[in-house]
Protein backbone atom coordinates (compact mmCIF):
# COMPACT_ATOMS: atom_id res chain seq x y z
CA UNK A 1 0.00 0.00 0.00
CA UNK A 2 1.42 3.68 -0.85
CA UNK A 3 2.37 5.23 2.33
CA UNK A 4 0.55 8.73 2.80
CA UNK A 5 2.19 11.48 3.12
CA UNK A 6 2.57 13.00 6.64
CA UNK A 7 2.56 16.90 5.67
CA UNK A 8 -0.47 16.06 3.10
CA UNK A 9 -2.31 14.55 6.47
CA UNK A 10 -0.99 17.06 8.66
CA UNK A 11 -2.64 19.38 5.92
CA UNK A 12 -5.90 17.81 6.10
CA UNK A 13 -5.75 17.79 9.84
CA UNK A 14 -4.97 21.54 10.15
CA UNK A 15 -7.79 22.64 7.41
CA UNK A 16 -10.21 20.79 9.74
CA UNK A 17 -9.10 22.23 12.79
CA UNK A 18 -8.83 26.09 11.38
CA UNK A 19 -13.04 25.26 10.22
CA UNK A 20 -13.28 24.06 14.18
CA UNK A 21 -11.77 27.04 15.35
CA UNK A 22 -13.40 29.61 12.66
CA UNK A 23 -16.69 27.80 13.58
CA UNK A 24 -16.75 28.25 17.34
CA UNK A 25 -15.24 32.24 16.57
CA UNK A 26 -18.63 32.68 14.53
CA UNK A 27 -20.99 31.20 16.57
CA UNK A 28 -19.67 31.62 20.82
CA UNK A 29 -20.78 35.52 20.62
CA UNK A 30 -23.63 34.63 19.77
CA UNK A 31 -24.80 31.44 22.04
CA UNK A 32 -22.91 33.62 25.04
CA UNK A 33 -25.27 36.18 24.24
CA UNK A 34 -28.26 34.27 23.56
CA UNK A 35 -27.72 31.46 25.83
CA UNK A 36 -26.06 33.96 28.68
CA UNK A 37 -23.76 32.24 31.60
CA UNK A 38 -25.83 30.16 33.07
CA UNK A 39 -27.61 28.90 30.16
CA UNK A 40 -23.44 27.87 28.85
CA UNK A 41 -23.21 26.78 32.44
CA UNK A 42 -26.04 24.23 32.28
CA UNK A 43 -25.13 22.78 29.27
CA UNK A 44 -21.62 22.81 30.39
CA UNK A 45 -22.42 20.82 33.69
CA UNK A 46 -24.50 18.22 31.76
CA UNK A 47 -22.18 17.50 29.07
CA UNK A 48 -19.36 16.76 31.58
CA UNK A 49 -21.76 13.91 33.26
CA UNK A 50 -22.26 12.38 30.00
CA UNK A 51 -18.82 12.42 28.98
CA UNK A 52 -18.20 10.17 32.05
CA UNK A 53 -20.45 7.17 30.43
CA UNK A 54 -18.90 8.29 26.87
CA UNK A 55 -15.66 7.07 28.72
CA UNK A 56 -17.19 3.65 29.56
CA UNK A 57 -18.78 3.42 26.01
CA UNK A 58 -15.22 3.50 24.46
CA UNK A 59 -12.96 2.32 26.75
CA UNK A 60 -10.07 2.82 25.13
CA UNK A 61 -11.46 1.04 22.17
CA UNK A 62 -10.76 4.58 19.50
CA UNK A 63 -6.86 4.90 20.49
CA UNK A 64 -6.78 0.80 20.27
CA UNK A 65 -7.74 0.41 17.15
CA UNK A 66 -6.17 3.14 15.75
CA UNK A 67 -2.54 1.58 16.87
CA UNK A 68 -3.38 -2.13 15.58
CA UNK A 69 -4.75 -0.47 12.42
CA UNK A 70 -1.65 1.19 11.94
CA UNK A 71 0.61 -2.20 12.55
CA UNK A 72 -1.37 -4.21 9.63
CA UNK A 73 -2.53 -1.51 6.86
CA UNK A 74 -0.80 -2.84 3.92
CA UNK A 75 -2.85 -6.41 4.75
CA UNK A 76 -6.73 -6.46 3.62
CA UNK A 77 -7.43 -9.38 5.71
CA UNK A 78 -5.70 -8.31 8.75
CA UNK A 79 -6.97 -5.19 8.84
CA UNK A 80 -10.28 -6.23 8.34
CA UNK A 81 -10.17 -8.21 11.84
CA UNK A 82 -9.14 -5.75 13.63
CA UNK A 83 -11.85 -3.28 12.48
CA UNK A 84 -14.58 -6.14 13.02
CA UNK A 85 -13.01 -7.41 16.12
CA UNK A 86 -12.48 -3.98 17.21
CA UNK A 87 -16.19 -2.53 16.53
CA UNK A 88 -17.85 -5.50 17.81
CA UNK A 89 -16.43 -5.07 21.24
CA UNK A 90 -17.82 -1.30 20.67
CA UNK A 91 -21.07 -2.21 19.84
CA UNK A 92 -20.99 -4.16 23.02
CA UNK A 93 -19.84 -1.41 25.60
CA UNK A 94 -21.95 1.32 23.96
CA UNK A 95 -24.77 -0.71 23.78
CA UNK A 96 -24.90 -1.55 27.25
CA UNK A 97 -24.15 2.09 28.40
CA UNK A 98 -26.57 3.34 26.04
CA UNK A 99 -29.04 1.21 28.12
CA UNK A 100 -28.08 1.89 31.26
CA UNK A 101 -27.61 6.14 30.62
CA UNK A 102 -31.36 5.71 29.82
CA UNK A 103 -31.94 4.43 33.14
CA UNK A 104 -30.23 7.56 34.63
CA UNK A 105 -31.93 9.85 32.74
CA UNK A 106 -35.33 8.86 34.19
CA UNK A 107 -33.86 9.61 37.45
CA UNK A 108 -33.55 13.01 37.08
CA UNK A 109 -35.12 15.72 37.98
CA UNK A 110 -33.27 18.89 36.77
CA UNK A 111 -32.31 19.05 33.16
CA UNK A 112 -34.11 16.15 32.37
CA UNK A 113 -34.42 16.77 28.92
CA UNK A 114 -30.71 18.21 28.06
CA UNK A 115 -29.96 14.71 29.82
CA UNK A 116 -32.17 13.38 27.35
CA UNK A 117 -31.07 14.76 24.02
CA UNK A 118 -27.54 14.01 25.15
CA UNK A 119 -28.20 10.34 24.40
CA UNK A 120 -27.35 11.28 21.11
CA UNK A 121 -23.51 11.70 22.11
CA UNK A 122 -23.53 8.20 23.33
CA UNK A 123 -25.23 7.04 20.04
CA UNK A 124 -22.24 8.97 17.99
CA UNK A 125 -19.76 6.90 19.94
CA UNK A 126 -21.79 3.63 18.77
CA UNK A 127 -21.24 4.63 15.09
CA UNK A 128 -17.78 5.91 15.31
CA UNK A 129 -15.18 4.74 13.23
CA UNK A 130 -12.21 7.33 12.90
CA UNK A 131 -10.24 5.38 14.56
CA UNK A 132 -10.03 3.03 11.51
CA UNK A 133 -9.37 5.67 9.24
CA UNK A 134 -6.94 7.47 11.40
CA UNK A 135 -4.96 4.29 11.70
CA UNK A 136 -5.15 4.01 7.51
CA UNK A 137 -3.58 7.50 7.81
CA UNK A 138 -6.48 8.77 5.58
CA UNK A 139 -7.44 11.89 6.94
CA UNK A 140 -9.00 13.32 4.19
CA UNK A 141 -12.26 11.16 4.85
CA UNK A 142 -12.95 12.14 8.19
CA UNK A 143 -11.67 15.43 7.77
CA UNK A 144 -13.93 16.03 4.40
CA UNK A 145 -16.76 14.55 6.55
CA UNK A 146 -16.32 16.64 9.95
CA UNK A 147 -16.14 19.79 8.32
CA UNK A 148 -19.75 19.28 5.99
CA UNK A 149 -21.33 18.48 9.56
CA UNK A 150 -19.56 21.32 11.38
CA UNK A 151 -20.99 24.07 8.57
CA UNK A 152 -24.50 22.13 9.11
CA UNK A 153 -23.78 22.35 12.51
CA UNK A 154 -23.17 25.74 12.84
CA UNK A 155 -25.73 26.92 10.31
CA UNK A 156 -28.16 25.58 12.65
CA UNK A 157 -27.53 27.27 15.25
CA UNK A 158 -27.74 30.86 13.58
CA UNK A 159 -31.56 29.53 12.20
CA UNK A 160 -32.80 27.83 15.31
CA UNK A 161 -31.15 29.06 18.37
CA UNK A 162 -33.05 32.40 18.71
CA UNK A 163 -34.03 32.77 22.35
CA UNK A 164 -32.61 31.59 25.79
CA UNK A 165 -35.39 29.32 26.05
CA UNK A 166 -34.01 27.45 22.41
CA UNK A 167 -31.51 25.52 24.93
CA UNK A 168 -32.79 22.20 24.03
CA UNK A 169 -32.92 23.16 20.34
CA UNK A 170 -29.21 23.82 20.32
CA UNK A 171 -28.10 20.70 22.42
CA UNK A 172 -30.23 18.76 20.00
CA UNK A 173 -28.41 20.10 17.30
CA UNK A 174 -24.75 19.40 18.59
CA UNK A 175 -25.57 16.07 19.57
CA UNK A 176 -27.50 14.89 16.33
CA UNK A 177 -24.70 16.89 13.80
CA UNK A 178 -22.48 14.77 15.44
CA UNK A 179 -23.66 11.24 15.68
CA UNK A 180 -24.90 11.58 11.80
CA UNK A 181 -21.25 12.59 10.55
CA UNK A 182 -20.16 9.54 12.71
CA UNK A 183 -22.80 7.64 10.94
CA UNK A 184 -21.95 8.74 7.32
CA UNK A 185 -18.44 7.33 7.24
CA UNK A 186 -19.50 3.99 7.06
CA UNK A 187 -20.64 4.24 3.52
CA UNK A 188 -16.53 4.77 2.58
CA UNK A 189 -15.88 0.79 4.71
CA UNK A 190 -16.35 -1.32 1.43
CA UNK A 191 -13.15 0.31 -0.09
CA UNK A 192 -11.06 -0.64 3.19
CA UNK A 193 -12.19 -3.75 4.43
CA UNK A 194 -13.95 -7.36 3.45
CA UNK A 195 -15.86 -9.10 5.63
CA UNK A 196 -14.69 -11.70 8.01
CA UNK A 197 -16.63 -14.94 9.26
CA UNK A 198 -17.81 -14.58 12.99
CA UNK A 199 -15.77 -17.60 13.58
CA UNK A 200 -12.70 -16.41 12.98
CA UNK A 201 -13.63 -13.18 15.41
CA UNK A 202 -12.21 -13.05 18.81
CA UNK A 203 -13.69 -9.37 20.25
CA UNK A 204 -12.51 -9.89 23.34
CA UNK A 205 -9.48 -11.03 22.74
CA UNK A 206 -7.30 -8.39 23.61
CA UNK A 207 -9.65 -6.78 26.43
CA UNK A 208 -7.02 -6.73 28.79
CA UNK A 209 -4.76 -4.11 26.47
CA UNK A 210 -7.80 -1.97 25.85
CA UNK A 211 -8.23 -1.82 29.50
CA UNK A 212 -5.28 -0.84 29.91
CA UNK A 213 -5.67 2.03 27.64
CA UNK A 214 -8.86 2.63 29.16
CA UNK A 215 -7.16 3.08 32.52
CA UNK A 216 -5.13 6.79 31.51
CA UNK A 217 -8.50 7.53 29.64
CA UNK A 218 -10.21 7.69 33.06
CA UNK A 219 -7.84 9.29 34.81
CA UNK A 220 -7.30 11.66 31.61
CA UNK A 221 -11.22 12.51 32.48
CA UNK A 222 -10.61 13.39 35.73
CA UNK A 223 -8.38 16.48 34.14
CA UNK A 224 -10.48 17.66 31.60
CA UNK A 225 -13.97 17.03 32.30
CA UNK A 226 -13.93 16.81 36.67
CA UNK A 227 -13.23 20.32 36.63
CA UNK A 228 -16.26 21.22 35.18
CA UNK A 229 -17.94 18.45 37.59
CA UNK A 230 -16.32 20.07 40.75
CA UNK A 231 -17.05 23.72 39.80
CA UNK A 232 -20.89 22.56 39.50
CA UNK A 233 -21.14 20.90 43.19
CA UNK A 234 -18.21 22.79 45.13
CA UNK A 235 -19.95 25.89 44.12
CA UNK A 236 -23.34 25.68 43.41
CA UNK A 237 -22.82 28.13 40.70
CA UNK A 238 -23.70 27.65 36.92
CA UNK A 239 -22.04 31.12 36.28
CA UNK A 240 -18.87 30.10 37.18
CA UNK A 241 -18.91 26.72 35.08
CA UNK A 242 -20.24 28.99 32.27
CA UNK A 243 -16.99 31.39 32.69
CA UNK A 244 -14.64 28.40 32.91
CA UNK A 245 -16.41 26.69 29.88
CA UNK A 246 -15.95 29.48 27.18
CA UNK A 247 -12.39 30.30 28.61
CA UNK A 248 -11.54 26.28 28.44
CA UNK A 249 -13.41 26.94 24.86
CA UNK A 250 -11.27 29.19 23.47
CA UNK A 251 -7.71 27.98 24.75
CA UNK A 252 -8.42 24.17 23.22
CA UNK A 253 -9.50 25.61 19.89
CA UNK A 254 -6.13 27.27 19.86
CA UNK A 255 -4.27 23.58 21.38
CA UNK A 256 -5.69 21.72 18.75
CA UNK A 257 -3.64 23.43 16.35
CA UNK A 258 -0.78 22.13 18.26
CA UNK A 259 -2.28 19.18 18.71
CA UNK A 260 -3.25 17.99 15.05
CA UNK A 261 0.17 17.21 14.05
CA UNK A 262 -0.38 14.20 16.59
CA UNK A 263 -3.36 12.84 15.36
CA UNK A 264 -1.35 12.48 11.97
CA UNK A 265 1.88 10.81 13.63
CA UNK A 266 0.35 8.14 15.92
CA UNK A 267 -0.35 5.84 13.03
CA UNK A 268 2.90 6.91 11.03
CA UNK A 269 4.82 6.31 14.84
CA UNK A 270 2.97 2.66 15.24
CA UNK A 271 4.13 2.09 11.60
CA UNK A 272 7.54 2.73 11.78
CA UNK A 273 7.61 0.95 15.34
CA UNK A 274 5.62 -2.37 14.01
CA UNK A 275 9.32 -1.74 11.44
CA UNK A 276 11.51 -1.49 13.62
CA UNK A 277 13.02 2.22 12.60
CA UNK A 278 13.89 3.20 16.08
CA UNK A 279 16.07 6.00 14.63
CA UNK A 280 13.22 7.48 12.44
CA UNK A 281 10.97 7.43 15.39
CA UNK A 282 13.62 9.40 17.38
CA UNK A 283 13.70 12.33 14.55
CA UNK A 284 9.49 12.40 14.28
CA UNK A 285 9.84 12.73 18.16
CA UNK A 286 12.28 15.63 17.99
CA UNK A 287 10.57 17.52 15.19
CA UNK A 288 6.99 17.32 17.06
CA UNK A 289 8.83 18.96 20.22
CA UNK A 290 10.34 21.87 17.90
CA UNK A 291 6.56 22.23 16.03
CA UNK A 292 5.19 22.56 19.54
CA UNK A 293 7.69 25.05 20.90
CA UNK A 294 7.41 26.98 17.50
CA UNK A 295 4.02 27.32 17.19
CA UNK A 296 2.75 26.82 20.80
CA UNK A 297 4.77 29.42 22.35
CA UNK A 298 3.59 32.44 20.29
CA UNK A 299 -0.29 30.96 20.46
CA UNK A 300 0.17 31.21 24.72
CA UNK A 301 1.84 34.45 24.85
CA UNK A 302 -0.50 35.54 22.38
CA UNK A 303 -3.61 35.03 24.51
CA UNK A 304 -2.29 36.05 27.37
CA UNK A 305 -1.82 39.70 25.87
CA UNK A 306 -4.60 40.14 23.95
CA UNK A 307 -7.04 38.90 26.12
CA UNK A 308 -8.42 41.53 27.75
CA UNK A 309 -8.99 43.01 24.51
CA UNK A 310 -10.69 39.76 22.67
CA UNK A 311 -13.25 38.81 25.46
CA UNK A 312 -15.29 42.23 25.79
CA UNK A 313 -16.13 42.30 22.20
CA UNK A 314 -15.97 38.51 21.58
CA UNK A 315 -18.53 37.39 24.30
CA UNK A 316 -20.20 40.35 25.48
CA UNK A 317 -21.07 41.75 28.69
CA UNK A 318 -21.15 39.59 32.09
CA UNK A 319 -18.04 37.57 30.61
CA UNK A 320 -15.10 39.37 32.38
CA UNK A 321 -14.12 36.64 34.65
CA UNK A 322 -13.31 35.07 31.11
CA UNK A 323 -10.11 37.04 31.15
CA UNK A 324 -7.59 35.67 33.92
CA UNK A 325 -9.15 32.15 33.41
CA UNK A 326 -8.26 32.89 30.02
CA UNK A 327 -4.83 33.63 30.63
CA UNK A 328 -4.09 30.86 32.48
CA UNK A 329 -5.76 28.39 30.76
CA UNK A 330 -3.45 29.26 27.64
CA UNK A 331 -0.58 27.69 29.42
CA UNK A 332 -2.42 24.13 28.40
CA UNK A 333 -1.45 25.05 25.16
CA UNK A 334 2.63 24.92 26.02
CA UNK A 335 1.98 21.71 28.91
CA UNK A 336 -0.41 19.68 26.88
CA UNK A 337 1.41 20.20 23.49
CA UNK A 338 4.72 19.16 25.30
CA UNK A 339 2.99 15.65 26.53
CA UNK A 340 0.86 15.39 23.68
CA UNK A 341 4.19 14.15 22.07
CA UNK A 342 5.87 12.14 24.84
CA UNK A 343 2.58 10.62 25.64
CA UNK A 344 0.42 10.24 22.41
CA UNK A 345 2.86 10.09 19.93
CA UNK A 346 5.42 8.07 21.39
CA UNK A 347 4.49 6.03 24.84
CA UNK A 348 0.97 4.77 22.71
CA UNK A 349 2.40 3.53 19.69
CA UNK A 350 5.49 1.91 20.98
CA UNK A 351 3.32 0.09 23.40
CA UNK A 352 4.08 1.85 26.72
CA UNK A 353 1.17 2.32 27.81
CA UNK A 354 1.60 1.38 31.09
CA UNK A 355 4.18 3.80 31.37
CA UNK A 356 1.65 6.81 30.14
CA UNK A 357 -1.23 5.14 32.55
CA UNK A 358 1.01 5.87 35.16
CA UNK A 359 1.80 9.19 34.81
CA UNK A 360 -1.77 9.84 33.67
CA UNK A 361 -2.34 9.27 36.99
CA UNK A 362 -0.34 10.96 39.15
CA UNK A 363 -1.52 14.19 36.77
CA UNK A 364 -5.12 13.00 37.57
CA UNK A 365 -4.47 12.96 41.29
CA UNK A 366 -2.75 16.32 41.39
CA UNK A 367 -5.40 17.80 39.53
CA UNK A 368 -8.47 16.36 41.96
CA UNK A 369 -6.60 17.44 45.25
CA UNK A 370 -5.43 21.00 43.99
CA UNK A 371 -9.59 21.20 43.22
CA UNK A 372 -10.99 20.41 46.38
CA UNK A 373 -8.94 22.88 47.85
CA UNK A 374 -8.63 25.77 45.02
CA UNK A 375 -11.76 25.62 43.73
CA UNK A 376 -13.36 26.06 47.39
CA UNK A 377 -11.27 29.41 47.67
CA UNK A 378 -11.16 30.85 44.15
CA UNK A 379 -13.84 28.75 42.12
CA UNK A 380 -13.45 28.94 38.39
CA UNK A 381 -10.26 30.02 38.87
CA UNK A 382 -8.97 27.57 40.63
CA UNK A 383 -10.05 24.87 38.51
CA UNK A 384 -7.56 26.88 36.25
CA UNK A 385 -4.60 26.60 38.08
CA UNK A 386 -5.12 23.17 39.00
CA UNK A 387 -5.29 22.19 35.18
CA UNK A 388 -1.94 23.59 34.38
CA UNK A 389 -0.49 22.13 37.16
CA UNK A 390 -1.66 19.07 36.09
CA UNK A 391 -0.89 18.96 32.63
CA UNK A 392 3.12 20.66 33.73
CA UNK A 393 3.01 17.65 36.07
CA UNK A 394 2.34 15.04 33.80
CA UNK A 395 4.79 16.58 30.72
CA UNK A 396 7.92 16.75 33.02
CA UNK A 397 7.28 13.22 34.78
CA UNK A 398 7.17 11.41 30.80
CA UNK A 399 10.28 13.28 29.95
CA UNK A 400 12.07 12.25 33.02
CA UNK A 401 11.14 8.59 32.18
CA UNK A 402 11.61 8.26 28.27
CA UNK A 403 15.10 10.51 29.35
CA UNK A 404 17.07 7.47 28.02
CA UNK A 405 15.41 6.97 24.31
CA UNK A 406 14.36 11.25 23.84
CA UNK A 407 16.70 13.80 26.05
CA UNK A 408 14.94 16.38 27.74
CA UNK A 409 17.83 18.40 27.46
CA UNK A 410 17.27 18.34 23.83
CA UNK A 411 13.62 18.58 24.37
CA UNK A 412 14.47 22.31 25.60
CA UNK A 413 17.21 22.95 23.07
CA UNK A 414 14.23 22.60 20.68
CA UNK A 415 12.37 25.63 21.94
CA UNK A 416 15.22 28.25 23.61
CA UNK A 417 14.98 30.05 20.53
CA UNK A 418 11.40 29.89 20.07
CA UNK A 419 10.90 31.39 23.71
CA UNK A 420 13.30 34.32 23.18
CA UNK A 421 11.37 35.56 20.77
CA UNK A 422 8.31 34.98 22.30
CA UNK A 423 9.54 37.11 24.96
CA UNK A 424 10.97 39.81 22.48
CA UNK A 425 6.59 39.36 21.20
CA UNK A 426 5.92 40.37 24.60
CA UNK A 427 7.77 43.26 24.99
CA UNK A 428 6.55 44.85 21.53
CA UNK A 429 2.86 44.10 22.82
CA UNK A 430 2.67 45.50 25.75
CA UNK A 431 2.77 49.04 24.82
CA UNK A 432 0.66 48.24 21.97
CA UNK A 433 -1.92 46.31 23.97
CA UNK A 434 -2.27 49.68 26.31
CA UNK A 435 -3.33 52.26 24.02
CA UNK A 436 -5.69 49.80 22.10
CA UNK A 437 -9.59 49.45 23.20
CA UNK A 438 -11.85 46.06 22.75
CA UNK A 439 -12.72 45.80 19.22
CA UNK A 440 -12.24 43.51 16.43
CA UNK A 441 -10.17 45.56 14.60
CA UNK A 442 -7.99 45.99 17.64
CA UNK A 443 -7.25 42.71 18.23
CA UNK A 444 -6.26 41.87 14.87
CA UNK A 445 -3.78 44.32 15.02
CA UNK A 446 -2.77 42.71 18.20
CA UNK A 447 -2.56 39.44 16.58
CA UNK A 448 -0.51 40.21 13.35
CA UNK A 449 2.01 42.61 15.20
CA UNK A 450 2.33 39.47 17.22
CA UNK A 451 2.62 37.46 14.35
CA UNK A 452 5.22 39.92 12.16
CA UNK A 453 7.75 40.39 15.39
CA UNK A 454 7.48 36.47 16.15
CA UNK A 455 8.12 35.31 12.69
CA UNK A 456 10.57 38.52 11.74
CA UNK A 457 12.86 37.36 14.98
CA UNK A 458 13.43 33.80 13.73
CA UNK A 459 13.58 34.68 10.22
CA UNK A 460 16.68 36.62 11.77
CA UNK A 461 17.88 34.02 13.66
CA UNK A 462 17.76 31.78 10.58
CA UNK A 463 15.08 29.17 11.97
CA UNK A 464 15.77 26.02 10.20
CA UNK A 465 12.22 24.72 10.96
CA UNK A 466 10.68 28.41 9.78
CA UNK A 467 12.85 28.69 6.53
CA UNK A 468 12.83 24.76 5.72
CA UNK A 469 8.94 25.07 5.45
CA UNK A 470 8.63 28.41 3.78
CA UNK A 471 10.82 27.19 1.03
CA UNK A 472 8.37 23.95 1.07
CA UNK A 473 5.27 25.82 0.57
CA UNK A 474 7.27 28.25 -2.05
CA UNK A 475 8.80 24.89 -4.13
CA UNK A 476 4.98 23.86 -4.51
CA UNK A 477 3.22 27.00 -5.70
CA UNK A 478 5.89 27.20 -8.36
CA UNK A 479 5.58 24.18 -9.45
CA UNK A 480 1.58 24.94 -10.16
Amino acid sequence: MTKKSAKKNYFFNVSYQVLTLITPLIAAPYLARVLQPDGVGRISFAESIVSYFSLVAVMGIGIYGQREISYVQDSLEKRSEVFWNTKMMGFCTSGLVIIIYLVFTLSQKENASIYLILTLNLIANFFDITWFFQGMEDFAKTVTRNAIFKVIQVVCVFSFVKRKEDILIYVLNMGLTVALGNISLWAYLPRYITWIPLSKLRPFKDFKVMWSLFIPTIAMQIYTVLDKTMIGIITDNSYENGYYEQALKISKMLLSLVTALGTVMVPRIGYLFNKGYKEDIKRYMYRGYKFVWFLGIPLCFGVIMSSANFVPWFLGAGYDKVIPLLQILSLLILAIGINNVTGIQYLIPTKKQNIFTMTVIIGAVTNFCLNMVLIYFFKSIGAAIASVTAESVIAVVQLIIVRRELSPVQVLKEGIHYFIAGIIMVFVLIPITKFLTPSIFHSIVIALSGAIVYLGILLLEKDEFLISNIKMIWNKLLKR
